[in-house]
């Protein structure tokens, strides 16, 4: 695992773009993992950036998102899909018929579940899969005490989780109380893992995800076996780790 730990989010955001624009420049068609919430914003914007005035290439890259709301159909204004297309895909030049979001609608979720599988392993994989985290560890929608062989799946949020997304919802209780999400084992098949985080309500999470033990009850842990893993952060979230990186 290599750690970076940078001045501020926006340093944060630019040393991720470019780790992400360097992987799109020497592979046009790789296979980009996208996360979302407010961490991924600032690496979004500096993709979009690049875009416009470096000429970076979207069109031949194939996309997978980690999860979305079971519940929440793709118009609406907290979905995933409508955060993705808002935040990155209306301002860059990506395939429409390579975007791939889990749908929060299907109708036989088992069955979307597996078919999301074979879509990633049809595309030949993740080459790099961004990740936020979540105060209690989360990655993706794996919640604590997540099995760390899980494939995509639906899953039950926690109240922590629910109360930490609260804040884009009108009330509490229009949180939705399921989301689909890649499962752990799932994230860790991509062949380099990219996780972000800021601020000092995510010290905790990233000092037992890079000294702590490899535990189910912080599913982030497990990427300290990833064989290529990158960890980011800003020195407010890095302000509990021990060692000096």
């Amino acid at each position: 695992m290599l750690v970076h730990i940078t001045e501020n989010f926006e340093e944060m955001s630019k040393l991720a773009a470019q780790i992400v624009a360097e992987l799109v420049r020497k592979k046009p068609d790789c296979v980009l993992g996208f996360a979302t919430g407010s961490t991924p914003l600032g690496l979004y914007k500096e993709l979009i950036r690049m875009h416009h005035k470096e000429g970076l290439d979207f069109s031949k890259v194939t996309t997978f998102n980690l999860d979305e709301y079971v519940g929440l159909p793709p118009e609406h204004n907290q979905s995933y899909h409508y955060f993705m297309w808002e935040n990155l895909f209306n301002h860059i030049n990506v395939d429409r018929r390579f975007v791939h979001i889990p749908m929060g609608m299907a109708k036989d979720i088992d069955a979307f579940c597996e078919w999301y599988e074979e879509k990633i392993q049809k595309a030949g994989g993740i080459d790099l899969q961004i990740l936020g985290i979540g105060a209690n560890g989360h990655i993706a929608f794996n919640e604590p005490g997540s099995s760390l062989g899980s494939r995509t799946r639906i899953k039950t949020l926690t109240g922590t989780t629910r109360e930490a997304n609260a804040r884009f919802f009108q009330t509490p209780d229009e949180v939705p109380r399921y989301a689909l999400t890649m499962g752990v084992g799932t994230i860790m098949d991509a062949k380099e893992i990219l996780l972000l985080a800021n601020g000092e309500s995510k010290a905790e999470a990233i000092a037992a995800t890079c000294e702590g033990p490899i535990t189910a009850m912080w599913p982030a842990t497990i990427v300290q076996m990833h064989r290529l893993a990158t960890v980011i952060v800003d020195k407010a979230a890095a302000s509990k780790l021990k060692m000096k990186y």
